[in-house]
């Protein structure tokens, strides 16, 4: 008897005894990785395969992240739907990531990427010039976070090509502190 007193009074008094929800309270830290992460998709095929029985149709998806800070990835993905295949080049491409110098929204220098017959020429802007570049490289200079950029394509214009081109560019490029330490010497001397 005494029992169903005590769990009436709690029910009289709105008492309900529950677990916290940590769900609404706490982020979990890969969303709010991922929700740092924005993504472009720079090209979908539609590839087959001759078999025995027939062609299998697939979806080839490649694409661009970054974080508009300085870090850029680039992946690729194939499977039997678009969405799966996008879901692969996202995962590829984060795990891809590399951390590129910008300096006051431009890079510190020219520079040229090469990969295969595509050619890059990348060259520094000062600032209200904007990003004068193709679709390609526009993509790759926005997710790094460039805001000033000029440049120009030269040879194959295949849109992935072009993104590696880009790529290797902007990782070879380097600040004044790092040459710096290279040659073992300070930053004004240089």
């Amino acid at each position: 008897m005494a029992e169903k007193e005590q769990k009436d009074l709690k029910k009289e008094d709105g008492f309900k005894k529950s677990k916290p929800d940590f769900k609404n309270k706490r982020f979990n830290k890969k969303e709010r990785e991922d929700s740092d992460i924005d993504k472009r998709s720079i090209c979908v095929r539609r590839v087959t395969k001759v078999v025995k029985g027939g062609k299998t149709m697939h979806f080839s998806v490649s694409m661009v992240v970054g974080d508009h800070k300085g870090k850029i990835g680039f992946g690729s993905g194939k499977a039997a739907d678009v969405t799966m295949a996008n879901d692969k080049a996202y995962q590829n491409a984060k795990k891809h990531m590399v951390a590129i110098p910008v300096v006051d929204g431009t890079i510190p220098h020219e520079v040229k990427g090469k990969f295969g017959k595509s050619t890059v020429l990348l060259m520094p802007a000062s600032d209200g010039v904007g990003i004068v570049c193709g679709g390609p490289v526009r993509s790759v200079a926005e997710l790094v976070g460039i805001k000033n950029l000029v440049s120009k394509s030269y040879g194959s214009r295949n849109k992935i090509n072009v993104v590696k081109a880009t790529l290797n560019g902007l990782l070879s490029l380097k600040t004044k502190e790092q040459v710096a330490a290279l040659r073992g010497k300070a930053v004004e001397e240089i």
